[in-house]
């Protein structure tokens, strides 16, 4: 629940004595702190560089003024604040209760009657704030807090007036991609009908455990949520009529607040509709509450490690993790977006559906680990280092775990880049350095985002690196039903503009990088394009929409990329050319609601051969020159491997990411069964990097990143 002060963090705000930490963000640190006559409160604050910004001291006060709004009935009441002061800060009541998912992954997707009594009492709250013009704009399960008074809305950090746009970057959307609406995703103008998808997006979530439109990297997710349908195939059916409706593309067509409050009826009293495990939960948060203070951590020493075993993973909130490969390869980057999610006191929560496969076990124990609690984890590993960006800082370790260096002046929400053994950052006031990848530091400026012809700095992305070329994907432009992208490509090693390009487009993603290319995902084009000129050298359709979550490449040494499809295929990458395909006469499984695009995970190229998870059937060994088959496995447990997860290889043992109670899957490619599994915690999910100088394999979740044997 609480986690220890850092030597850095202040002893005091205004009246509050600090006592621990709740968690930290991209933003600012949430702290748990006492009133001097013993009122506990939960005290917001702001990042130092962002604090000497008026435009997000703007934005703190509009928070602040939001949560004033909601109140205490409908939220966590504001007890003080004070916005102008040095250090910004917030201090409301400290809401005894899980968020919505720490519930969920405690006890289970929630019944019908207590699902309509939440989206009664929410659409309460939402009903409040819209009739202040003000929405919420980023209402998601880890926002909502489950109390014996009832749920709690929290979090108005991109909370504005409806209609006001002046604190919206132009092309920015802004939120959380799994739960916007289609108007946020493209960043045009976010009504109360958009808190009204979004909140029907939660809705799904608490009656079923999942997202309407599923995981997977930002991209696909709001390319779904434009484009795709909603996943209600689990939704109790006297409510998918009601979903379906709020969840329309067309803001026109959702219900209002009031009428949806009165389609979900819930009049019972909701904490009377809560499962005993939440009941529980509750019980035991007002008891921790006075529980012995945690101790201030002292400041680390130079090349300290930071090591714990696998139960002091901590964590709220289910978190993204990019994962990009070395060697300039920027395959394993697509497909390796990753969710995990651990109760704030770091304990175990059980996955909403067990594996059906648990025989295996006695994986081997961390040979080092560092637990993370600093918001979206994004990991690479450049040369002999593997670099880990948090919302707040890059973090350098070596492959024994030592801590190298740190560097705080970052832009949290931009991964790393890496190539060859050159790493790259975005720093917080958007510029892009290389990094010494052994001490973190910053050390050749290669150029301004805001100078090299972008229309928004802030909302554009650095797609990749390779061979000492930049391409960037500026911010969203165009209207929803035509949009389009500008595209800059620059050397890395003068900092100039090479060129620029313009596509319709909503965005793409890079899969791989190769002889002078970036291979590139657009829903259903496979393109490359040269870095140096920017021109398109080859382009290729397919028959349904290809995304970075259900088709993904791998790469060799031979200008091959390898995509999972319904198919294997193997495309050259000079040309785009087809050299072989696999599977087609081969039934697969029935697929789920939302994935009839994809069949075969993400495939692994390693020494000749290609291999690829078969969800719901196994694993195939596929010659790599030809496509023909080498071996087949049956595992029941592929089913539970996400396509995007790249899979890893050793000498002997193939490695595969998946989540929950089975984390990481070892299969001996000799003997063809699998050797042993790694468990995580709750529904935590793994992105794989070996590294075979030092025979390490790498393992980046949301909240921590460890090392394992790799053989």
């Amino acid at each position: 629940m609480a986690f220890p002060l850092t030597h850095d963090d202040p002893v005091r705000l205004g009246d509050y004595r600090l006592i621990a930490r709740l968690g930290s963000g991209g933003m600012g640190t949430v702290y748990l702190g006492r009133a001097p006559r013993g009122r506990t409160v939960a005290l917001k604050t702001m990042h130092a560089e962002f604090a000497a910004q008026q435009e997000f001291r703007t934005r703190f006060q509009l928070e602040v003024d939001a949560a004033r709004v909601i109140g205490g009935r409908h939220g966590a009441e504001v007890v003080d604040a004070d916005v102008l002061g040095e250090t910004p800060w917030l201090a409301t009541e400290y809401v005894l209760g899980p968020p919505l998912d720490d519930a969920v992954a405690l006890s289970g997707p929630l019944p019908e009657d207590a699902t309509r009594a939440l989206g009664a009492r929410l659409c309460d709250a939402l009903a409040q704030l819209h009739a202040s013009d003000v929405v919420h704009r980023d209402l998601k399960p880890s926002n909502i807090l489950l109390s014996a008074a009832g749920p709690k809305v929290i979090d108005f950090g991109i909370a504005r007036a409806a209609g006001d746009d002046r604190l919206t970057r132009t092309g920015a959307a802004a939120g959380t991609p799994a739960f916007m609406s289609p108007e946020q995703a493209t960043g045009a103008e976010h009504t109360p009908a958009g808190d009204v998808f979004a909140l029907a997006g939660v809705l799904v979530f608490a009656c079923t455990g999942s997202a309407p439109f599923g995981v997977g990297q930002a991209a696909d997710l709001l390319y779904r949520v434009r484009y795709g349908e909603p996943d209600l195939s689990r939704v109790p059916p006297g409510l998918v009529e009601v979903f379906e409706r709020c969840l329309s593309k067309d803001p026109s067509q959702r219900p209002t607040t009031r009428e949806l409050a009165e389609q979900l009826g819930g009049g019972v009293e909701f904490a009377d509709l809560l499962p005993d495990g939440v009941h529980a939960e509750i019980l035991r948060r007002c008891q921790a509450v006075w529980d012995a203070v945690p101790p201030r951590l002292a400041a680390p020493t130079d090349g300290q490690a930071e090591r714990t075993t696998c139960s002091g993973v901590t964590g709220s909130t289910r978190r993204r993790v990019l994962l990009w490969g070395g060697a300039g390869l920027v395959a394993a980057a697509a497909g390796a977006g990753a969710w995990a999610t651990t109760r704030p006191d770091g304990t175990e929560k059980p996955a909403v559906s067990p594996p059906s496969d648990t025989a295996a076990a006695g994986g081997p124990d961390p040979s080092w680990q560092s637990p993370f609690d600093e918001g979206d984890l994004q990991a690479v590993m450049a040369g002999d280092y593997v670099a880990v960006a948090s919302d707040v800082r890059l973090t350098v370790f070596d492959m024994e775990g030592k801590r190298k260096g740190t560097n705080k002046y970052i832009q949290g929400n931009k991964p790393p880049h890496v190539d060859g053994d050159h790493l790259y950052q975005v720093s917080h006031k958007l510029d892009f350095y290389r990094v010494d990848p052994k001490t973190a530091e910053f050390a050749d400026r290669v150029a301004d985002l805001h100078k090299v012809g972008l229309r928004d700095g802030n909302g554009a992305d650095v797609l990749g690196v390779h061979e000492g070329f930049v391409v960037i994907q500026d911010a969203f432009d165009g209207e929803f039903e035509e949009p389009q992208r500008r595209y800059v490509g620059l050397d890395a090693r003068t900092g100039k503009v090479r060129w620029r390009k313009t596509r319709k487009t909503a965005g793409v993603t890079v899969i791989a990088a190769s002889d002078g290319m970036m291979v590139m995902v657009d829903i259903d084009q496979v393109f490359a394009v040269d870095v140096v000129t920017g021109k398109t050298v080859w382009s290729r359709e397919f028959d349904a929409a290809v995304n970075s979550e259900l088709s993904t490449a791998g790469t060799d040494q031979g200008g091959h990329i390898y995509l999972g499809l319904d198919e294997v295929v193997a495309l050259r990458v000079k040309d785009g050319k087809t050299a072989w395909r696999f599977g087609k006469g081969r039934k697969p499984p029935e697929p789920k609601k939302g994935e009839k695009d994809g069949y075969y995970g993400t495939p692994l190229y390693h020494d000749g051969t290609v291999y690829a998870s078969v969800p719901g059937s196994g694993v195939v060994a596929l010659d790599a020159k030809t496509g023909k088959l080498q071996w087949d496995m049956e595992a029941p447990w592929a089913t539970e491997i996400p396509p995007h997860a790249v899979p890893a290889a050793g000498d002997r043992y193939l490695y595969f990411a998946s989540k929950g109670a089975r984390l990481i899957t070892a299969v001996d490619r000799d003997k063809r069964e699998t050797k042993w599994v790694v468990p995580g915690k709750g529904e935590e999910e793994a992105s794989l990097m070996p590294h075979h100088g030092s025979r390490q394999l790498v393992v980046a979740t949301d909240k921590r990143v460890f090392g394992l044997p790799l053989k």
